[in-house]
């Protein structure tokens, strides 16, 4: 096994190879030598202290108690209480590298149940893992969780429910056919210049609703690692057509910043490639990835855009924020990916408190994800009524920046299709009715259309500009004959 993953501890439904380092053992590599720790609660507060806990995305809908705790908790970068509650010999140092998080993810019913409460159904989940997705979460995001709730949307998200193993109608492993799509092992050829690299198959965390949970921890079916990413480099090199190149998996950013490098390199020495992209979820989940030492590497790479995996306000932490602040001083564009969940994110309260907050954390929204069918995952989906209500919600009522594009992912493989409300009304006559964002009714009169209609008036006809020029001073019209 390579060692870009050797610090990750294994997801619940997969068995270590048995080369593989154990979490307690992984060493650091010495590129890494200065990761972390990252900034102390001092450091934090002075970057945020001017800020008030709304500013970090809310509350949730909840007992009022628990969210005066939880916005009391957000205004630190570290749950001190959370951390000396379930990981008393564990130094501020160590929560606060990234490391370390991935060491000590949740892997396990035992793992959960030692810091929250689990419901009948999540228990049966848990029973039934090895029919469901994988499980893993990281300590930190885990400390988002509300302990008790069920219906706590960041828990829905990320610990198992018993509904994962049953198949809805429409419902496949690859609903976007991908696998379909792939010349090389690793590599989605779709969309005409450019591809999507899935380079590693493991996630610091594991949502529930994952489109490629197929390949998520299966490296016996889906290998994802260095060893295979020549055929797919050899590919791209080979096609001149390709400009933009999506890093995706898994998560780019589970692997060791010298792993990360070596990509990035060997796709900048590709001379049609003029743009790369990572999609992660790292910032997120994971924020303390998001070293100086990370940034410093992913500045020689530009142009580099990444594009952010958030789900819910209550993501939007001062641990996040930092994140997205140095990934943003870099001069790195982040856009946000958001999928549409049942009970989770659609109402549009929620939404907008979301898309809004991202604005504040420099993450712009770019786009609202229908939810893949993808096995298991019926609990979650909405219908597209409500996904068109929510755009409708946010357009006008807020800023233009903060309405995502809601698409959806083309079962079988026919891309991102996007989804408007209906505003344009019909013509009457040459008259476009339309109507805004408060129901109002307007008339917009189309000149071009009303001139493309007039069949019985022929363009003007001059030989020089000359002629032209003459027919403005006299007003002569010249028509062919």
């Amino acid at each position: 096994m390579d060692d870009t993953h050797s610090f990750i501890k294994p997801s619940s439904s997969v068995t270590p190879a048995e080369d593989e380092v154990p979490p307690d053992q992984a060493k650091v590599s010495e590129n890494d030598s200065e990761e972390p720790p990252s900034l102390s609660p001092t450091d934090t507060l002075t970057l945020t202290d001017d800020l008030s806990p709304e500013y970090f995305g809310g509350g949730l809908n909840i007992s009022a108690e628990y969210r005066t705790k939880r916005q009391s908790r957000k205004t630190s970068c570290f749950n001190s209480r959370f951390r000396k509650q379930f990981y008393p010999d564990i130094t501020r140092d160590q929560w606060n590298d990234w490391r370390w998080q991935l060491q000590n993810r949740l892997t396990t019913q035992q793992d959960v149940m030692r810091i929250l409460t689990l419901s009948e159904t999540e228990k049966a989940a848990f029973r039934y893992s090895a029919k469901a997705l994988p499980f893993a979460v990281t300590p930190y995001y885990a400390s988002l969780v509300n302990p008790m709730n069920p219906a706590d949307p960041i828990r829905r998200t990320v610990i198992p429910d018993y509904r994962e193993t049953l198949t809805g109608t429409g419902e496949s492993c690859d609903p976007l056919g991908e696998d379909n799509s792939s010349p090389v092992p690793g590599l989605v050829h779709r969309y005409p210049d450019r591809v999507l690299f899935l380079v590693t198959n493991h996630c610091a965390a594991y949502c529930r609703y994952c489109t490629r949970s197929r390949i998520m921890d299966h490296a016996e079916t889906h290998a994802a690692s260095p060893s295979h990413w020549q055929a797919a480099l050899d590919y791209i090199a080979r096609h001149s057509e390709i400009r933009d190149v999506v890093l995706s998996g898994g998560d780019p950013l589970t692997m060791s910043d010298a792993m990360l490098e070596q990509l990035l390199g060997a796709l900048r020495k590709i001379p049609h490639i003029e743009i790369i992209r990572i999609g992660t979820k790292a910032p997120v989940v994971l924020p303390q990835r998001i070293t100086p030492q990370l940034v410093r590497m992913l500045k020689k790479y530009h142009p580099l855009y990444m594009s952010i995996h958030f789900t819910h306000p209550d993501e939007l932490t001062p641990d996040v924020f930092r994140s997205c602040s140095m990934l943003a001083d870099a001069g790195i564009p982040l856009g946000s990916q958001t999928v549409l969940l049942a009970g989770v994110n659609d109402e549009p309260d929620v939404m907008k408190r979301l898309m809004q907050g991202l604005l504040r954390f420099r993450v712009r929204p770019y786009y609202l994800y229908q939810c893949d069918p993808i096995n298991g995952s019926e609990h979650f989906r909405t219908s597209i009524d409500k996904g068109l209500s929510i755009i409708r919600s946010l357009r006008g009522h807020t800023s233009g920046y903060a309405v995502p594009t809601y698409v959806i992912d083309a079962p079988g493989g026919g891309g991102k299709i996007p989804l408007l409300p209906q505003y344009a009304l019909g013509y009457s006559g040459d008259t476009l009715v339309l109507s805004n964002y408060a129901g109002n009714t307007y008339s917009y009169y189309d000149h071009a259309r009303s001139i493309s209609n007039r069949h019985d008036t022929p363009p003007l006809l001059f030989e020089s500009l000359a002629e032209l020029e003459t027919s403005v001073e006299t007003g002569e019209r010249r028509f062919p004959l």
